[in-house]
Protein backbone atom coordinates (compact mmCIF):
# COMPACT_ATOMS: atom_id res chain seq x y z
CA UNK A 1 0.00 0.00 0.00
CA UNK A 2 1.09 3.52 -0.68
CA UNK A 3 1.79 5.78 2.26
CA UNK A 4 -0.70 8.63 2.38
CA UNK A 5 0.75 12.11 1.94
CA UNK A 6 4.36 11.06 1.29
CA UNK A 7 6.10 11.81 -1.97
CA UNK A 8 9.33 10.29 -3.33
CA UNK A 9 9.33 7.43 -0.83
CA UNK A 10 12.51 5.33 -1.03
CA UNK A 11 11.85 1.63 -0.64
CA UNK A 12 13.29 -1.59 -2.05
CA UNK A 13 12.67 -0.45 -5.60
CA UNK A 14 13.98 3.09 -5.18
CA UNK A 15 11.60 6.01 -5.63
CA UNK A 16 8.07 4.62 -5.80
CA UNK A 17 5.92 7.73 -5.93
CA UNK A 18 7.19 10.68 -7.92
CA UNK A 19 5.78 14.13 -7.46
CA UNK A 20 3.45 15.15 -10.26
CA UNK A 21 3.76 17.84 -12.88
CA UNK A 22 3.81 20.94 -10.71
CA UNK A 23 2.21 24.31 -11.38
CA UNK A 24 5.62 25.95 -11.63
CA UNK A 25 6.71 23.52 -14.34
CA UNK A 26 3.48 24.11 -16.24
CA UNK A 27 3.79 27.91 -16.07
CA UNK A 28 7.44 27.73 -17.07
CA UNK A 29 6.54 25.61 -20.10
CA UNK A 30 3.87 28.14 -21.13
CA UNK A 31 6.36 31.00 -20.77
CA UNK A 32 8.85 29.14 -22.96
CA UNK A 33 6.22 28.39 -25.60
CA UNK A 34 4.91 31.96 -25.79
CA UNK A 35 8.49 33.27 -26.02
CA UNK A 36 9.19 30.91 -28.92
CA UNK A 37 5.92 31.92 -30.57
CA UNK A 38 6.84 35.61 -30.40
CA UNK A 39 10.31 34.99 -31.80
CA UNK A 40 9.39 32.50 -34.55
CA UNK A 41 5.73 33.58 -35.10
CA UNK A 42 4.74 29.91 -35.60
CA UNK A 43 5.24 26.84 -33.42
CA UNK A 44 3.95 23.28 -33.23
CA UNK A 45 2.59 22.05 -29.90
CA UNK A 46 0.31 19.29 -28.65
CA UNK A 47 -3.42 19.94 -28.40
CA UNK A 48 -3.44 20.16 -24.60
CA UNK A 49 -1.42 23.39 -24.51
CA UNK A 50 -3.21 25.28 -27.29
CA UNK A 51 -5.98 26.99 -25.33
CA UNK A 52 -3.70 28.42 -22.64
CA UNK A 53 -0.97 29.29 -25.14
CA UNK A 54 -3.36 31.25 -27.36
CA UNK A 55 -4.76 33.11 -24.36
CA UNK A 56 -1.31 34.12 -23.12
CA UNK A 57 -0.09 35.07 -26.61
CA UNK A 58 -3.15 37.27 -27.18
CA UNK A 59 -2.51 38.94 -23.82
CA UNK A 60 1.10 39.65 -24.85
CA UNK A 61 -0.10 41.33 -28.06
CA UNK A 62 -2.57 43.40 -26.03
CA UNK A 63 0.29 44.53 -23.79
CA UNK A 64 2.31 45.36 -26.90
CA UNK A 65 -0.53 47.47 -28.27
CA UNK A 66 -0.65 49.46 -25.00
CA UNK A 67 3.03 50.12 -25.37
CA UNK A 68 3.67 51.97 -22.09
CA UNK A 69 6.44 51.21 -19.61
CA UNK A 70 4.22 49.20 -17.29
CA UNK A 71 3.03 47.00 -20.18
CA UNK A 72 6.64 46.49 -21.28
CA UNK A 73 7.62 45.38 -17.78
CA UNK A 74 4.63 43.03 -17.54
CA UNK A 75 5.57 41.45 -20.87
CA UNK A 76 9.21 41.15 -19.80
CA UNK A 77 8.06 39.31 -16.66
CA UNK A 78 6.43 36.63 -18.84
CA UNK A 79 8.75 36.46 -21.84
CA UNK A 80 12.10 34.82 -21.17
CA UNK A 81 14.13 36.78 -23.69
CA UNK A 82 14.83 40.50 -24.15
CA UNK A 83 14.89 39.93 -27.90
CA UNK A 84 11.30 38.65 -27.74
CA UNK A 85 10.17 41.75 -25.80
CA UNK A 86 11.74 44.07 -28.39
CA UNK A 87 10.17 42.14 -31.27
CA UNK A 88 6.77 42.14 -29.55
CA UNK A 89 6.70 45.89 -29.07
CA UNK A 90 8.43 46.97 -32.29
CA UNK A 91 7.21 44.49 -34.93
CA UNK A 92 4.21 42.42 -33.82
CA UNK A 93 2.07 44.89 -31.87
CA UNK A 94 1.96 47.60 -34.62
CA UNK A 95 0.59 44.98 -37.07
CA UNK A 96 -2.50 44.54 -34.89
CA UNK A 97 -3.30 48.18 -34.05
CA UNK A 98 -6.65 48.00 -35.84
CA UNK A 99 -7.56 44.47 -34.76
CA UNK A 100 -9.60 43.79 -31.61
CA UNK A 101 -8.55 40.35 -30.44
CA UNK A 102 -8.07 37.06 -32.24
CA UNK A 103 -4.37 37.50 -32.92
CA UNK A 104 -3.55 33.78 -33.09
CA UNK A 105 -4.90 30.76 -34.94
CA UNK A 106 -4.59 27.05 -34.31
CA UNK A 107 -4.44 24.56 -37.18
CA UNK A 108 -4.55 20.80 -36.57
CA UNK A 109 -1.49 19.12 -38.06
CA UNK A 110 -1.99 15.39 -37.66
CA UNK A 111 -0.51 13.16 -34.98
CA UNK A 112 2.99 12.70 -33.61
CA UNK A 113 4.56 9.41 -34.58
CA UNK A 114 6.05 8.51 -31.21
CA UNK A 115 2.96 8.64 -29.00
CA UNK A 116 0.10 9.46 -31.37
CA UNK A 117 -0.48 12.86 -29.71
CA UNK A 118 -2.48 15.42 -31.67
CA UNK A 119 -0.16 18.15 -33.04
CA UNK A 120 -1.40 21.71 -33.58
CA UNK A 121 0.32 24.60 -35.35
CA UNK A 122 -0.18 27.89 -33.49
CA UNK A 123 0.64 31.04 -35.45
CA UNK A 124 -0.08 34.75 -35.50
CA UNK A 125 -2.77 35.92 -37.91
CA UNK A 126 -1.41 38.21 -40.62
Amino acid sequence: MAAQGRKNVHGKAGVRFKAGYTKQKHENKLRTLVTDLVIHERITVTSGMVKELKSLADHMITLGKRGDLHARRQAAAVLKNGEAVVKLFSELAPQYKERNGGYTRAIKAGVRLGDNAQKVIVEFVK
